[in-house]
């Protein structure tokens, strides 16, 4: 199973969402970065589950750095960072193996490695995975100097005011349904020299790191699918000064695959979670028949609400990647 990206910051992960640990390791980091355990906690606590409509499956999430850092300071030898699970509940999982989940992935993993394969929590293919990615990003924010990120809900369950977030949140949790939403992130400082044209341009490899992240569905750069509406004389970023500052920014800040100067926009669609407390009708492998599934565990009723920070996370290791490989 291959489960790396990058080329010169290279992220490896390794473990599941029920087995003992779970880490990353990242290979290509300079030596000589400041780097503790405390330096993780404000991206991990953006992640961590609690607010109304999280899981309430709560983990310590706690980073134990066992390579690549001595007396505080990274050595430019492979880093590893490892977490453990202390609060899992296996026995929900049990059924899935025949009965798998609509829209999850239980059934493309029982294609392809077999009824044996660990399930758990999802395994490999859940969401608590990208705790690992929130990982490797606070390194690579790290390697990006005075870089700035920033992302924020800019949709949830089809509706666009933030004041209506919570009620949405909450009827869908009291339905025991899942709702999705939109991710808006913002890159400011990133360097007008990364990127290549075509495979490696900043957009093609930021959409293969975002859509490695478990739910999303769609990724755009500056006005996406909304620009296509409008003529080019109305979509064009016409440049207003010697410095490249565009009057508008539907490029999201790319052009050619290469960053123009302007902030890095881009946006990420997340699906409603698979995990639902709602019956569902779907095929039994063991009955050989389509029957109710009620699926148990602990779920989001929106994963979106944690996943803004992966989506930052995700934009640093890819742009710390390109500058590693300039």
């Amino acid at each position: 199973m291959h489960n790396s990206f990058g080329k010169a910051f290279r992220i490896e992960i390794y473990g599941g969402s029920h087995t003992e640990s779970l880490g990353v390791i990242l290979t290509g980091v300079p030596a000589g970065i400041e780097l503790c355990e405390a330096d993780f906690e404000a991206d991990l606590n953006r992640r961590r589950a609690g607010a109304k409509g999280t899981t309430p499956r709560r983990e310590g999430d706690i980073p134990h750095i066992v390579s690549g850092v001595r007396d505080g300071i990274t050595t430019g030898e492979k880093l590893e960072i490892v977490f453990y699970n202390e609060n899992t509940r296996s026995a929900d999982y049990d059924k899935l193996r025949v009965h798998p989940r609509p829209s999850h992935a239980d059934l493309t993993a029982r294609h392809k490695y077999g009824e044996e394969f660990d399930l758990r929590g999802g395994g490999i293919f859940s969401g608590r995975m990208t705790l690992l990615i929130v990982a490797a990003g606070v390194v690579a924010k790290k390697i990006m100097g005075s870089a700035t990120f920033s992302s924020q809900i800019v949709e949830l369950g089809g509706c666009r005011d933030a004041e209506q977030f919570a009620t949405i949140v909450a009827a869908a949790q009291g339905d025991a349904d899942s709702v999705g939403g939109v991710i808006e992130c913002v890159v400011t400082g990133a360097g007008r020299d990364l990127g290549e044209p075509f495979f490696d341009s900043v957009e093609s490899m930021a959409a293969h790191l975002l859509f490695a992240v478990p739910a999303v569905k769609g990724v755009e750069f500056g006005s996406g699918f909304e620009g296509v509406r409008l003529r080019g004389s109305e979509r064009n970023d016409r440049i207003i000064d010697n410095q490249g500052t565009t009057a508008t920014n539907h490029e999201g800040g790319i052009n050619g695959g290469i960053p123009n100067g302007n902030p890095i926009v881009v946006r990420v669609a997340i699906k409603p979670t698979p995990s639902i407390g709602l019956g569902q009708q779907t095929y039994n492998f063991a009955t050989q028949s389509v029957e109710e599934l009620k699926i148990g565990g602990r779920h989001d009723a929106c994963i979106v609400l944690r996943a803004s920070v992966v989506v930052e996370a995700a934009m640093a290791v890819v742009l710390a990647d390109l500058k590693l490989s300039l």
